[in-house]
């Protein structure tokens, strides 16, 4: 057996956001958990980090905050630091106590009782848009269902003007593009739209503030002590967070869903015969798909982790996409299962403090999509070639070329 010969350096720089778009982030994870799975990468487009690839020791970070920020004063949870001019102090980018504060303002529009209200609403528009899709003919998932799901979703939530919703995903956009805010040109052009939404929603915000309160996420955050007196940097950076948490990790989960079902037809075909599979279907492909690629912690003071010492100041990066791939706790990892046993220890929403407000509502939005995809006997093939995000923080699709048929 001839040997492997590696190209890459062991300090694998696997932020670097055209192994993501080319889908070739895996082996390189993969060979890190095997060599170094805690490992030190020097140089790279976003400065020094560590790596971090092991389930377990993304949950030994997660569950000591005190000790790994996720503070934008530290540089925020991606990682691009978030400091000077482009620096969002929103919730998830706090510590304790801000953090536990200002995240209860927004809980109430993502209790049980509520997203149960809303999944009436979820379904009508679901099997709405899923009957104007076209049976037979080509066409792109992302643009047509993906994206037109969410934003309506996010418009409904936010109780945003339903013939603006498009900006949401405009903004969303920019918002999550990293790549942009480390280049000079696109950074400028990025603070632009996120100037244009900041406006819009300071408009919203003061109107709900001269209104009663409503369930609205606006509403609730304007009419809440922690939130209501927040600068206008701080409104946008929490709207925002909730615009791309609601919008890129949803969709990017609705187009994995595609693919998905497209590469493991026989998945797929258990889904058919027995549609109370729908829930564990969820919770795999927001596994399998991981739609954040990753989180960013900063120490807070010296550490060890995975037997190397962490260093005050140093960036540590949480690979979600890479632990979630882990063998040892998914075994055939790269597999769709919809029966899969442990499919919700998936670490795609976060763990601990920091887990996921809103992942009830996308757990809720895939559920009803797969079982009105189920009740129409609906196949998805992907028909052409699928153009990924370039992004090692988004993990999803600008494209995807699909034909539906009939089972």
């Amino acid at each position: 057996m001839a040997t492997q010969v590696h190209t890459e350096p062991l300090d694998l720089d696997v932020g670097r956001s055209d192994i993501w778009r080319e889908n070739r982030w895996e082996l390189l994870m993969d060979r890190l958990r095997a060599e170094a799975p805690v490992s030190y990468c020097a140089q790279s487009a976003y400065g020094p980090y560590w790596s971090i690839v092991r389930y377990d020791d993304i949950a030994e970070v997660e569950a000591h905050p005190e000790i790994y920020s996720s503070a934008s004063e530290y540089g925020g949870i991606t990682i691009a630091d978030a400091l000077g001019e482009a620096e969002l102090p929103h919730f998830i980018a706090m510590d304790r106590p801000r953090h536990t504060a200002q995240r209860r303002s927004v809980t109430p529009a993502f209790t049980p009782t509520e997203i149960e209200r809303l999944s009436s609403e979820i379904r009508e528009r679901t099997s709405a848009l899923l009957d104007t899709l076209p049976v037979g003919t080509e066409f792109d998932w992302v643009q047509k269902l993906s994206i037109a799901l969410t934003t309506g979703m996010l418009a409904i939530i936010f109780d945003f003007p339903w013939d603006e919703r498009a900006n949401l995903t405009l903004w969303s956009d920019w918002g999550a593009d990293l790549e942009a805010m480390i280049d000079p040109v696109r950074g400028q052009e990025r603070l632009g739209h996120l100037n244009d939404c900041a406006q819009a929603f300071a408009r919203l915000w003061n109107e709900r503030a001269q209104q009663p309160p409503k369930n609205d996420l606006i509403s609730l955050m304007v009419h809440n002590e922690a939130m209501s007196s927040l600068s206008p940097l701080e409104q946008l950076a929490n709207i925002i967070l909730l615009i791309v948490g609601g919008n890129d990790t949803t969709r990017n989960s609705m187009s994995g869903a595609a693919v998905a079902f497209s590469q493991f037809p026989g998945e797929y075909q258990k889904l058919l015969d027995d549609p109370g599979l729908a829930a564990n279907a969820v919770s795999e492909i927001i596994r399998w798909q991981t739609p954040l690629a990753h989180m960013r912690r900063t120490a807070t003071e010296d550490a060890l982790l995975g037997g190397q010492r962490i260093h005050k100041g140093d960036k540590v990066i949480l690979w979600y996409a890479a632990a979630n791939r882990e063998a040892a706790k998914f075994p055939r990892p790269r597999d769709f299962m919809v029966t899969r046993d442990n499919a919700r220890r998936h670490l795609a929403f976060g763990f601990g403090i920091h887990r996921c407000v809103g992942a009830r509502l996308a757990e809720m939005q895939l559920k009803i999509l797969f079982e009105e995809l189920v009740s129409r006997r609906l196949r998805i093939s992907v028909t052409g070639p699928i153009e990924r995000v370039n992004s090692s923080f988004i993990n999803g699709y600008s494209r995807l070329p699909v034909t539906l048929t009939r089972a």
